[in-house]
């Protein structure tokens, strides 16, 4: 998010940012969301999650330096804890405008921001297999990413509002459950065709594949304001991906069930919400789970030579409860400065 630097609220600044970037050889890019006081942050392809951490490091301090140029700044989080996202203004872009079009205020309301992990696939059938695969332990992330418990100058009631208005847009949530990646291809094609889409794109589940970058891309995390928590789920899916890579997958109706009830309650209590488990008849806590989901991916992410990175994500919190004991001491600006003062570090 581009914030004031004065008022510490939104700033619709991106073609500032954007710009200024341009000479800094920066390894990857910023560029324009939905929002004009939002930037987004893409690293080039990486080798490793680590070689992705420098990339967001050196992106984060670009970002930052552009901005404080100008009399702005940078703050990493699912929301804006007090502007309006329906108040502010849309970027420059015609498909943009077009989405508002659409969709009216419910594309209005997406003033949150999220991470997007890619996790490159070695075929369209092992990418299907891996959603499916990955798709029950999401609400287990987004239940430890929880990072947007404000929402225009109040308590949401959520600890991932941002998850939350996400739910509003078409085509939100889990993808339905497809027998195969030709049966997801033939669905995109006839919305296609309806012109009810542009390309699959404008899907927005909380993954899918993703053919032109070769890649299973993963939209379930809050956007974390710590660069260490940021790094820390991305080697967790990743290494999330290779565990569940071979296994067979629990799909169905009663699993779609189970993960719109799971997403409900990880988007509402965070870490201390009860989650059906992924393959028990049992109701189990997010906190709890989140210990088998790290014992899950241990072997993998040694291999991966990440396991260090999980650090981060071992004492079971979310960045919302910080913002949230922040916010009731010393009110909603202090909580916005503290998360320009951690998104960069």
């Amino acid at each position: 998010m581009i914030l004031d630097a004065e008022t510490l609220l939104l700033s619709p600044s991106v073609e500032t940012l954007t710009a200024g970037a341009e000479r800094l050889g920066l390894p990857g890019r910023l560029k324009t969301e939905l929002f004009a006081s939002v930037v987004e942050l893409n690293t080039d392809v990486a080798d490793s999650v680590s070689d992705a951490a420098e990339a967001l490091q050196a992106l984060r301090a670009g970002a930052d330096a552009v901005a404080r140029e100008h009399g702005l700044r940078i703050a990493a989080a699912g929301s804006h804890p007090v502007s309006p996202p329906e108040q502010e203004e849309i970027a420059p872009d015609p498909r943009y405008h077009e989405f508002v079009a659409y969709a009216g205020i419910s594309a209005r309301r997406q003033g949150v921001s999220g991470l997007h992990v890619h996790v490159g696939m070695p075929s369209a059938h092992s990418c299907f297999a891996t959603l499916e695969a990955v798709l029950p332990w999401l609400p287990v992330v987004l239940a430890l990413s929880a990072n947007s418990p404000y929402l225009s100058g109040r308590e949401s009631g959520h600890l991932s509002v941002r998850a939350q208005v996400l739910a509003e847009l078409p085509r939100s949530g889990a993808p339905p459950p497809f027998g195969s990646y030709e049966e997801w291809e033939v669905f995109v094609e006839r919305y296609v065709e309806l012109g009810l889409a542009d390309g699959y794109t404008r899907f927005w589940w909380d993954i899918r594949p993703h053919p032109s970058f070769g890649t299973l891309e993963i939209r379930m995390p809050d956007q974390p304001t710590s660069l260490e928590r940021t790094i820390a789920f991305a080697a967790l899916l990743q290494a999330l991906c290779v565990a569940l890579a071979d296994r067979p997958a629990r799909g169905g109706a009663a699993a779609r069930g189970d993960y719109a009830q799971n997403r409900w309650a990880a988007l509402h209590d965070g870490p201390r919400a009860k989650l059906v488990h992924p393959y028990r008849r049992e109701l189990v806590a997010a906190a709890g789970l989140a210990e088998e989901l790290l014992e899950l991916v241990g072997e993998p992410a040694r291999e991966l030579g990440t396991l260090e990175l999980l650090t981060p994500l071992e004492n079971g919190g979310c960045e919302a409860d910080r913002q949230l004991e922040v916010g009731r001491e010393r009110g909603l600006e202090a909580v916005c400065a503290d998360l320009v003062e951690r998104t960069v570090g």
